[in-house]
């Protein structure tokens, strides 16, 4: 709620947290005119958090105005600090130079709930069958024949037997950010030792 000066509080907590995380990341870069502005840093922490995350995301999560947004948007990719690419209808958000060209479209599925529920499900268990997502992902049969037309075009699943094609790369990214996407992920990132054996 706004205090006395008319600021809200909750939006200036939201702020200072991921501001303090934009500026704690060694992969975040300012340029010294802009290292003051708490709305920049937060963006920026939230993007190093939240990697795929679309506009309308950041603005909604961080309580911002969409001009606001933008402007700082811009500012963050003309430093080379932010990229973005578009995907679909959205525009996702990542940290410059972190990622792949494969773990940007990895990231964009991820942010979508049910390829991302079909996907942490074939992750957890490689022998579901379509029915069987149908069933974990609780939507019809056609959904899952969609997305997962989708999923194998982005080139991260073979639908003939719907197996995860890179699924080392879709674990990293999960388990990496299992916080931002989900109680499914947290719970793929829990059990992540029994799914990764090491054997030399």
């Amino acid at each position: 709620m706004a205090g006395d000066g008319g600021v809200d509080e909750s939006k200036r907590a939201t702020l200072r947290r991921f501001a303090a995380l934009g500026a704690s990341s060694p992969l975040v870069r300012f340029s010294s005119d802009d290292s003051d502005s708490d709305a920049r840093s937060a963006i920026a922490g939230y993007v190093s958090t939240t990697p795929g995350a679309h506009f309308s995301k950041i603005r909604d999560d961080l309580q911002l105005g969409t001009g606001e947004t933008q402007h700082h948007l811009r500012e963050l990719e003309g430093e080379d600090t932010v990229e973005s690419r578009r995907d679909g209808d959205y525009r996702r958000f990542f940290l410059a130079g972190e990622f792949t060209e494969r773990e940007k479209v990895a990231l964009g599925y991820l942010r979508r709930e049910t390829p991302r529920g079909m996907l942490v499900a074939l992750l957890r268990d490689p022998t579901l069958s379509a029915g069987d997502l149908a069933d974990r992902v609780d939507v019809s049969r056609p959904t899952v024949s969609k997305y997962a037309a989708e999923l194998e075009e982005a080139g991260l699943l073979d639908r003939e037997d719907y197996t995860v094609a890179v699924p080392e790369t879709l674990l990293v990214l999960v388990l990496r950010y299992a916080d931002s996407f989900g109680d499914e992920a947290a719970a793929l990132a829990r059990e992540s030792a029994d799914l990764v054996s090491y054997d030399p």
